[in-house]
C-alpha cells in the first residue's frame, strides 16, 4: 500500500511538472510573439533573448494571466523553482519585480535535459503525431460498459510505435510506454493496471494542445499537495506532534495563541523549529526514547475554520490584511508550527517564544519568508526555507480582519 502510495505522489508530482513546462513554453513563444523577448543592452553588454521583469509583471497582469503584481511574480517564481527561466547572470535565484532581466532556458541551451524532460518531450512529439493521424488510435472505446474518448488498446499502441520507427520490437514498446505512465503522461482508463501488451484500454493524461493558463499551475499544485494529504499526515515529518527533548527536564507546552476563546494545549516537549512536531497514524504515541513522564499529546485538527484559497487572499477587497513580522530565534528556536500547503498557516505558537513576542498568531498565512514568495508553496518548503537561513526570520503573514 506504501509502494502505491508512493508511486501515486511520484506520478502526481511528475504531472505537475509537466503542467509547468507546457504552460513555461506556451508563455516562452507568446512573448517571442509580443516581442517582449529580445536582444537588451545593459552595461555595455548584450543579452540576447531576455525580457524585464517589470514589463512581463504588467504583461501578465494587463492579459489577466495574474490578479494582480505578487501573484504574478510568484507564479515566476514557480517558473524560476522549475528549471524554466533564470536570470541572465545567474545571480538571483529570487524573481523580483524590478527592471532586471530574465531569460528562458530554451533561449539559451540551458534548459535541463535530464531523463524526465526527454521522456515528457517525446510523449509530446507521440501525442501531436497520433492525433495528427488519419487513421488515428485514439478514438472513443468501451471496457466493462464504460466509454473512453480518445483510448487505445496496448497492442494497438505498440503496433503504432513500431510501424512508425519509434521502437524496434515489442519490449522497447512496452518499456517506452510504461516509462510514459510512470512519468504520468499515459494511464490505464481506471487507472488499475500497469501498461502490458494487450487489449487493456489507455488514454493520454495530458492534453499537450490545450493553452494553458498561468494561474493553472498554483491550482495544480493545490491538487498535487491534497492528493498527497492523507499520505503526508501519515509520515513522520508531519510537523504536527511534539516531542520532549530527552536532556530537557522541565515541561513545556505550545498553545493556540489568537482571539478565539478555544486554547488548545500541546504538552510535553521542547519548544523548537517549524518542523518539531509529528503525527503518528495510529493515534499520538511517546517516543521509544522518552521518559514515562514525558507523554506527547496533540490535536492535529486544523485551526481553520474553513479552507481559504490563494486567490480568496489575493482577491481585491479580501478581508485579509498583511502584516511584516519580525522573529529572532533563542537557543531552543522560533516558537511556531506552520501546517497546510499553498497557503501553509500557523497551526500553534508557544506563548513564551520569540514567535510570540513578534506578534505571531494561529490563523495566520504565511506570504513570505525573508522577501520571497511562499504563499503556493507546502509546509515542508516554509520550514526548509527558515531552518537553512539566519536566525532572525522576517515573515510576511496575512490575519483575517476582525
Amino acid at each position: 500500500m506504501e509502494r502505491t502510495s508512493s508511486i501515486r505522489r511520484k506520478t502526481i508530482a511528475r504531472q505537475h511538472k509537466t503542467e509547468v513546462m507546457i504552460a513555461g513554453e506556451q508563455l516562452r513563444l507568446r512573448l517571442h510573439d509580443g516581442k517582449l523577448i529580445k536582444d537588451r543592452r545593459y552595461h555595455l553588454r548584450t543579452y540576447p533573448n531576455c525580457f524585464v521583469a517589470q514589463e512581463l509583471i504588467d504583461w501578465l497582469v494587463s492579459h489577466k494571466e495574474a490578479l494582480d503584481r505578487a501573484t504574478a511574480v510568484c507564479l515566476m517564481q514557480h517558473l524560476m523553482d522549475h528549471d524554466i527561466v533564470h536570470h541572465v547572470c545567474d545571480k538571483r535565484p529570487e524573481f523580483k519585480d524590478a527592471k532586471l532581466l530574465y531569460r528562458f532556458r530554451k533561449d539559451d541551451g540551458t534548459f535541463p535535459f535530464n531523463t524526465e524532460v526527454k521522456i515528457f518531450m517525446r510523449g509530446q512529439r507521440l501525442y501531436e503525431n497520433l492525433v495528427a493521424d488519419k487513421n488515428s488510435i485514439l478514438q472513443l472505446r468501451e471496457e466493462h460498459g464504460v466509454s473512453y474518448q480518445r483510448s487505445f488498446p496496448g497492442y494497438q499502441l505498440i503496433d503504432w510505435l513500431l510501424q512508425n520507427g519509434e521502437v524496434e520490437n515489442r519490449r522497447q514498446g512496452v518499456d517506452l510506454s510504461r516509462a510514459l505512465q510512470e512519468h504520468g503522461i499515459i494511464q490505464h482508463v481506471t487507472k488499475k493496471h500497469d501498461f502490458f501488451d494487450s487489449g487493456l484500454l489507455y488514454q493520454f493524461c495530458i492534453n499537450f494542445r490545450r493553452r494553458r493558463r498561468l494561474s493553472e499551475l498554483l491550482n495544480e499544485r493545490e491538487q498535487e499537495n491534497d492528493g498527497a494529504s492523507i499520505q503526508e499526515e501519515n509520515n513522520l515529518d508531519s510537523p504536527f506532534f511534539l516531542r520532549k527533548d530527552p536532556i530537557q527536564e522541565h515541561n513545556s507546552a505550545f498553545q493556540s495563541i489568537g482571539p478565539s476563546k478555544d486554547i488548545k494545549q500541546i504538552t510535553g516537549g521542547r519548544r523548537s523549529s517549524l518542523n518539531s512536531l509529528q503525527l503518528h497514524s495510529g493515534g499520538f504515541q511517546t517516543l521509544g526514547q522518552l521518559s514515562s513522564n514525558s507523554v506527547v499529546r496533540c490535536n492535529p485538527k486544523s485551526v481553520l475554520k474553513r479552507h481559504v484559497t490563494c486567490q480568496e487572499l489575493l482577491a481585491p477587497g479580501a478581508p485579509f490584511i498583511k502584516k511584516v513580522l519580525t522573529v529572532i530565534g533563542d537557543a531552543l528556536g522560533w516558537g511556531i508550527v506552520v501546517r497546510g500547503r499553498a497557503p501553509c498557516y500557523v497551526q500553534a505558537v508557544d506563548p513564551g517564544s520569540p514567535a510570540a513576542a513578534a506578534g505571531v498568531k494561529i490563523r495566520q498565512f504565511v506570504c513570505q519568508v525573508h522577501g520571497r514568495c511562499v504563499l503556493y508553496l507546502d509546509y515542508k518548503t516554509v520550514t526548509r526555507l527558515v531552518m537553512t537561513g539566519p536566525r532572525v526570520v522576517v515573515l510576511e503573514v496575512m490575519e483575517q480582519l476582525e
